[in-house]
């Protein structure tokens, strides 16, 4: 089978449900957001939430990507850099209690961790320390780690990176990797542009975007910024919301819908729309059976509090996967 090797920010998510918006005022996070804020804001907000009983979790957008995939029996690994803490080693055993091989740089920062607190609509509004994350430098990623993968999936999270976008890209190309690309955010997409539309054209085989990435890297609306991205990559996939998905391959558009749930919070999402997608690619399903799989995962995600899965929902999906 073919293997997915990921790359993106080590952060552990603390999840945390709050009442009303009146916090979000308070801290100064505007709703819906995720904002990068330093170690002090990060204490703070942490201690003003700590009796809201957070649930912690190994986070980053690629990691979540890679343990959806890892869950559906995928060979996977993982690159990252984590501080030598108490937080460090939660993300590296929460890798290998996954089966997925950690390739973890260590710092002597404190590992990155990202408050999300969601409101009662299921929004979610995160205060990120990115911590020794953002540490991770190009000339620490040994072409080694790429051999017997077959895909390497990025989160746009490190784009502002553009060195070790680039250097890992290419290594990853020079081995015969496929290379998969998340937008991640919109305003990652208008901050990096240029950098993202050469790299997207030149290099990246998929691109997923959600509506607001699409546009801000297109100036379009979804179908057209599809047709757009399809002409730079091989496969193109805009995700619309509650109106599912369009993929485009091959001069092909499909579109599917997404399936009836309970949404709770919509925290990694997109995340694992990537990893049921890239399931699809790995078992050379077609387009509308990836972005099937795609739609399953991240329905199943917004029914719990963060961005894994419940064992329940994972049972569904199997059963699913079954028929």
């Amino acid at each position: 089978m073919e293997k997915v090797l990921g790359m993106g920010n080590a952060l552990v998510d603390i999840m945390t449900q709050i009442n009303d918006d009146k916090l979000l005022t308070e801290l100064g996070l505007p709703k819906g957001s995720m904002q990068l804020v330093d170690a002090d804001f990060s204490k703070q907000a942490i201690d003003k939430t700590v009796h809201l009983n957070p649930v912690k979790t190994s986070g980053g957008s690629a990691a979540n990507t890679i343990h959806g995939l890892a869950k559906l029996g995928v060979e996977t690994g993982f690159i990252g850099k984590v501080g030598k803490d108490e937080l460090g080693t939660f993300f590296k055993r929460d890798l290998e209690k996954s089966n997925i091989q950690p390739f973890l740089l260590q710092s002597e920062t404190p590992t990155g961790k990202a408050l999300a607190l969601v409101s009662p609509d299921s929004e979610r509004t995160f205060a990120t320390h990115l911590g020794a994350a953002v540490e991770l430098t190009a000339s620490e990623i040994a072409e080694s780690i790429f051999k017997d993968y077959s895909y390497f999936h990025i989160e746009g999270y490190l784009v502002q990176n553009h060195d070790l976008i680039e250097q890992s890209i290419l290594t990853a190309k020079k081995n015969g990797l496929k290379v998969s690309l998340d937008l991640a955010s919109f305003n990652i997409v208008d901050e990096n542009l240029d950098f993202l539309r050469r790299v997207v054209k030149d290099y990246v085989d998929i691109l997923f975007a959600n509506e607001e990435e699409a546009k801000s890297f297109t100036g379009k609306n979804p179908e057209e910024a599809l047709n757009e991205i399809a002409e730079m990559c091989e496969y193109a996939i805009v995700k619309v919301g509650k109106k599912g998905s369009y993929v485009k391959f091959n001069g092909e558009t499909t579109r599917v819908g997404i399936i009836g749930v309970d949404a709770i919070d919509t925290t990694g999402a997109g995340d694992l729309y990537a990893g049921g997608f890239l399931y699809g690619m790995v078992h050379k399903l077609s387009m509308k059976e990836c972005a099937n799989m795609g739609s399953l995962l991240s329905g199943k995600v917004i029914e719990t509090l963060g961005a894994k899965i419940s064992d329940r929902g994972w049972s569904e999906i199997l059963d699913y996967m079954k028929k």
